[in-house]
């Protein structure tokens, strides 16, 4: 399963009293399809998957598939830092119609190389769906170097990262030595274009919740290999890139969907709303940006 273009990690929309709001779930499917973005990659962080519970996951997953109806490829998030519990997850997955899972590098437990070799491993090789590894040391506490990751790309089921390591070097070395079919995504909506630059092939993007059409734009034209008009829309994009990222994600992104009048906004704790300074920041940053 070659990856390029535009995943969408999608919110999960909530009423005011924290349910899951289906309609304005489905509405969002469909204008992240009609704007021509790649996939939509449900019930990862930016879905808030730590406080919804299994049958919540799972329920999330399978609207989204039914309201794609096959336009767009799911790849469901379905991780754990138990590897009993995530191919329990990607099962789940699995029958409820995903195309592929995203699988987070176990969290908190910090394994050894060997230990992500080993969960990585038995996920791909009990559920029999395309897996994608999603490597952010920011909030897993462990980094995937790169030997780890390149004896994973080796797997038949292990098909792509998302790489929010941060690091560069580290995706550029990666992206030199990885197998051809192993597609290389960047989880930074800032990283983009240098990531694609070095051979990278897309994006898991929180930006394109609210700009799925720019976004779109944006990463055609770096497959297409038109510099300059990627690098001219990256710097465009660039302070929302920013301003989305000025609290925790999910809260600014589904603040600013709010503000569109997209969806109520809706955190579950400890998620919250933002501090009043930042929501007038980010309101600021819409309005100059014409989204608002």
């Amino acid at each position: 399963m070659t990856l390029e273009g535009v995943y969408t990690a999608l919110v999960t929309p909530m009423t005011a009293d924290g349910a899951v709001d289906e309609k304005a779930l489905r509405r969002t499917v469909d204008m992240q399809v009609e704007a021509g973005v790649a996939g939509l990659v449900p019930v990862g962080t930016t879905g808030e998957s730590p406080t919804l519970d299994g049958d919540e996951c799972r329920e999330v997953i399978r609207v989204v598939v039914e309201q794609a109806r096959g336009r767009v490829p799911i790849i469901a998030g379905a991780g754990s830092n138990s590897t009993a519990e995530a191919i329990h997850y990607a099962r789940e997955a699995k029958e409820v119609g995903a195309s592929a899972t995203l699988q987070v590098a176990p969290y908190y437990n910090k394994p050894t190389s060997a230990g992500f070799i080993g969960h990585f491993r038995a996920i791909a090789d009990a559920v029999d769906l395309p897996i994608v590894v999603y490597n952010i040391a920011s909030r897993t506490g462990k980094n995937i170097d790169n030997p780890t990751m390149l004896e994973l790309a080796g797997h038949r089921n292990i098909t792509a990262v998302k790489e929010a390591s941060g690091d560069i070097g580290q995706i550029m070395e990666l992206i030199s030595k990885k197998p051809p079919a192993f597609s290389v995504l960047s989880g930074d909506d800032n990283l983009v274009f240098p990531i694609m630059a070095l051979g990278g092939t897309g994006v898991i993007s929180v930006a394109s919740n609210l700009v799925p059409g720019p976004m779109v734009r944006f990463v055609s034209a770096a497959l297409k290999g038109d510099w300059n008009a990627a690098r001219k829309l990256h710097y465009e994009l660039l302070p929302l890139f920013k301003v989305l990222f000025i609290e925790t994600n999910p809260i600014p992104i589904k603040a600013a969907m709010a503000m569109k009048g997209l969806m109520v906004e809706s955190y579950r704790l400890p998620m919250c709303a933002m501090a009043p300074r930042n929501r007038e920041q980010l309101q600021a940053a819409l309005k100059e940006l014409k989204i608002l």
